[in-house]
């Protein structure tokens, strides 16, 4: 089966999308312009998710399952979840997510930067904290995997070695460049948690994105001395990188789930179920292998999501 419109053409685009969306908060895509005239029989779902390796792994996973399932796919990749959240789900039906990042996501825009965020270790318990915010949102989470994919931040091994730095509280009181995502800077969960809770200095935030060449090659050149990823990096270890354990954990749950338009749903709810037994299929460790294919040997994300799809009876 052959993904109706692959990823490698929606990641032509991204750069176009990318700058609109990120002037206006908005991914433009008018549902109001479906015409349903794709090959698909049951019309067109939107797909939304952001640009780094993992995710668009997973927006390759949900392109060729719904499109499997008889659906027109139209994937837009953006920089952040930030410049899609706006528009979720009047312009956008699906999204590949993490429970802790959408709840989140939603508690800022509604009680401020500031606000409080949802912190519990249990991904149930923490969709069940955010439920109320979904619900106003319009969205609906299907099931979460065992799979989890948190933040993680990075030295090199000398840095590791010559400071004795092992985790993230062994950097109490050093001054540090962080190279990340754009949107770290503030938040709890990254430049925020790291200085409030573990009172690391960091005098800088370089915005050169989440576990991007651009960020492991800072670090390396020493341009910074802490970089962002995630717990299932699979590239660090032949980089001479090493993660930094989060002894505090300032991390909220972060297991994989699709977050889908409540109305869209209930219109189409034979979307639900090869999502869900993609989420059953997933574990981290098998994220991890998925996401070394695609950062250390080079092989195209809706390649390597085909092949685990196919392993795995999804297709």
């Amino acid at each position: 089966m052959q993904v109706r419109r692959s990823l490698a053409a929606a990641l032509s685009v991204g750069s176009i999308l990318l700058a609109s969306a990120c002037a206006s908060d908005d991914v433009s895509n008018p549902k109001a312009e479906d015409s349903g005239t794709g090959s698909g029989d049951k019309g067109t779902v939107h797909i939304a998710g952001q640009n780094f390796g993992e995710a668009t792994l997973l927006a390759a996973m949900y392109d060729e399952l719904l499109t499997n399932a008889g659906y027109d796919t139209d994937v837009k990749l953006v920089d952040s979840r930030a410049a899609y959240i706006g528009t979720f789900p009047k312009t956008i039906d699906v999204v590949p997510e993490y429970v802790g990042g959408i709840v989140n996501e939603l508690n800022a825009r509604k009680n401020g930067a500031d606000a409080k965020p949802f912190e519990a270790g249990d991904g149930q318990d923490l969709a069940k904290q955010g439920k109320s915010l979904l619900d106003e949102q319009g969205v609906t989470l299907l099931d979460l995997s065992s799979a989890t994919d948190t933040n993680a931040f990075f030295v090199t091994k000398d840095y590791s070695e010559s400071e004795g730095v092992t985790k993230l509280s062994d950097l109490k009181g050093k001054s540090v460049v962080l190279a990340a995502n754009p949107d770290c800077e503030g938040r709890l969960d990254c430049e925020g948690g790291l200085t409030d809770d573990y009172g690391i200095d960091i005098t800088k935030v370089l915005p050169l994105g989440y576990a991007s060449d651009q960020t492991y090659q800072s670090v390396l050149d020493g341009e910074s001395q802490l970089g962002e990823t995630s717990t299932t990096d699979g590239t660090l270890a032949s980089q001479g990188l090493v993660v930094l354990d989060d002894d505090k954990q300032i991390q909220p749950a972060q297991n994989l789930v699709p977050a889908v338009g409540t109305e869209f749903l209930a219109a189409h709810p034979d979307v639900a179920q090869p999502l869900n037994d993609l989420m059953a299929a997933l574990t981290t460790e098998k994220l991890t292998e998925l996401n070394a294919k695609i950062a250390v040997d080079r092989e195209k994300p809706e390649d390597v999501a085909h092949d685990f799809l196919t392993e795995a009876g999804l297709v």
